[in-house]
């Protein structure tokens, strides 16, 4: 990605971003996106059965830490890829002394924009 101002901060749930970065498998499947892949590349590349790559990959998704696109394929087929959806994570405390937790991004193409929003009506239907 190319270097630029970072997107609006996001303010995610603590509790799912502590969970998914407390677990190892999580962060090696983190370590392992350089470039978009599907669970099952992941799943070869990190040395995880197939169906603990998802359970992990949701706990990543449902804390905001990877963002999925789907990819049609010209054979009509369709696949979905997962990559880091951010730059930095923030913890520190509010006013009250809570522990918040901040998510900072780099801002969204058009195109990713049009991604973002077809993955938010894939999971809703």
């Amino acid at each position: 990605m190319v270097a630029g101002p970072l997107r609006d901060v996001d303010t995610p749930d603590t509790q799912a971003v502590f969970a998914a970065l407390e677990d190892s498998d999580c962060r090696r499947i983190i370590e392992h996106l350089d470039d978009p892949r599907t669970a099952k590349e992941l799943s070869e590349n990190c040395d995880l059965p197939l169906s603990t790559t998802y359970r992990k990959l949701d706990i990543l998704t449902e804390a905001s830490l990877l963002s999925e696109r789907t990819v049609i394929q010209s054979d009509g087929h369709h696949t979905t890829q997962y990559e880091v959806a951010f730059e930095r994570v923030q913890i520190g405390l509010d006013e009250d002394h809570d522990i918040e937790v901040a998510i900072q991004r780099q801002p969204e193409s058009t195109d990713e924009r049009l991604e973002t929003l077809w993955a938010e009506v894939r999971r809703e239907t």
